[in-house]
């Protein structure tokens, strides 16, 4: 991964355009090709991106990054403050807490949760950019990735997006769709997916456990 402290400003030109004004931000350009731009004002998020597959040129004072499409990130650099560069290695994964664990592996036992007639092809479904949690078949032919979260929020939406596009490339799994499979889906999140043709389903954990509800009964 390469680290790049600079004074620049950054425009975007593609389905819609947008401007950075100059200001010192960071630069993160990683092994996968991405590259993000960053200030210090959020957790995450960068001010703006371009997703791999793109290609990266550097000139003295600018660098531009496009891909596919033809969109363009153009980085116009007044100053550079830090330059370095880090090989980080293959990353283990996320560690997944208890229940999540425990609710991805109920799901792969009982895929039809997730779907009528689905079957499971594959738990932790190797990508270059990370695990897929479940990878089904649909009765049409189909192929499904699953996300499974605890909560269902915004990133868990942006991390499918990212394996969809990634899935949907390979022609031995075209078509791909996406279902976000979580105990309770943020109203934000169930949003999102549903703009990006991404199906959620709410999991009721403890009935996938067989575990009866506490309360009185009629019957």
């Amino acid at each position: 991964m390469r680290l790049v402290i600079a004074r620049c400003q950054v425009d975007y030109v593609g389905r819609l355009t947008a401007h950075l004004p100059m200001a010192p931000r960071l630069l993160l350009v990683k092994a996968d090709g991405s590259v993000s731009v960053h200030a210090d004002d959020r957790a995450y998020k960068p001010l703006n991106w371009m997703s791999p597959p793109c290609w990266l040129e550097e000139k003295p004072g600018v660098w531009t990054v496009r891909n596919k499409a033809d969109e363009s990130l153009v980085i116009t650099i007044d100053e550079v403050l830090h330059d370095s560069s880090h090989e980080l290695g293959i990353d283990p994964g996320l560690v997944k807490d208890g229940v999540e664990a425990h609710l991805q592996e109920l799901l792969a036992e009982h895929p039809t949760t997730l779907g009528d007639g689905f079957t499971l092809i594959r738990r932790e479904y190797p990508t270059a950019i990370g695990p897929v949690d479940l990878l089904c078949k649909a009765p049409d032919g189909s192929t499904v990735a699953i996300e499974v979260k605890r909560r269902g929020e915004i990133d868990g939406v942006e991390q499918l997006t990212r394996y969809l596009e990634l899935l949907g490339r390979d022609p031995l799994l075209s078509p791909v769709t996406g279902v976000f499979a979580a105990q309770q889906i943020k109203p934000q999140a169930r949003t999102l997916a549903t703009d990006r043709g991404i199906r959620c389903v709410t999991v009721d954990y403890n009935a996938l456990r067989g575990v009866e509800p506490d309360g009185l009964r009629l019957f």
